[in-house]
């Protein structure tokens, strides 16, 4: 509620989504040092000091820091807004075509996904519990438990979005990227 209430998109914001486990980092990463090309020589680029996630923060964790959006709004332009929030929970204000803001979305192999979340989900797992295994690990991917909804609701909210509106969402492969990447940022 908190961004349909008083988040205040901007024409050049770039929003950085995808379904966790789906490259979110490293899509983050490459966004990143795309917009920042001309900013900064390799040698003191900051991605070779800091994580990509300490130098953009998620969209979600920024616009709740103290149950305001201020702390986004200080954020200077163009800014890169990365997020795991399905398509269908942006407001209008931010996914109408009259609206210059810009989604950029990146899926992944789903069973690359599957195995991606197993290993996660037991690296955060408490050591008392015994670990997850892949079977119920397969079980609740098929039943779309995860905190950002089932992944196919996810990824098809994005896809749709992408064929309706192609100048205001793109929608990458994972694969693709990983491939041919110079091919997927022109």
């Amino acid at each position: 509620m908190l961004i349909h209430d008083h988040f205040k998109p901007r024409p050049t914001d770039i929003i950085v989504a995808t379904s966790p486990k789906c490259g979110t980092t490293w899509l983050r990463a490459l966004v990143f040092s795309i917009i920042n090309r001309a900013s900064f020589d390799f040698s003191d680029h900051p991605l070779r000091k800091a994580n990509p996630q300490d130098l953009v923060p998620f969209f979600e964790g920024i616009t709740c820091k103290d149950g305001s959006t201020s702390f986004v709004d200080g954020i200077p332009s163009p800014r890169l807004l990365p997020t795991h929030l399905p398509y269908s929970l942006f407001p209008t204000s931010m996914t109408d075509d009259t609206t210059a803001c810009r989604f950029v979305y990146v899926c992944r192999d789903p069973k690359d996904v599957l195995v991606s979340k197993w290993h996660f989900a037991n690296k955060l797992r408490p050591k008392e519990l015994p670990p997850l295994s892949l079977e119920e690990t397969f079980d609740l991917f098929c039943k779309g438990v995860s905190h950002y909804g089932p992944f196919w609701d996810h990824v098809l909210g994005y896809w749709k979005a992408s064929v309706e509106s192609p100048k205001k969402v793109l929608f990458l492969k994972y694969e693709d990227v990983k491939k041919e990447p110079l091919g997927c940022v022109r």
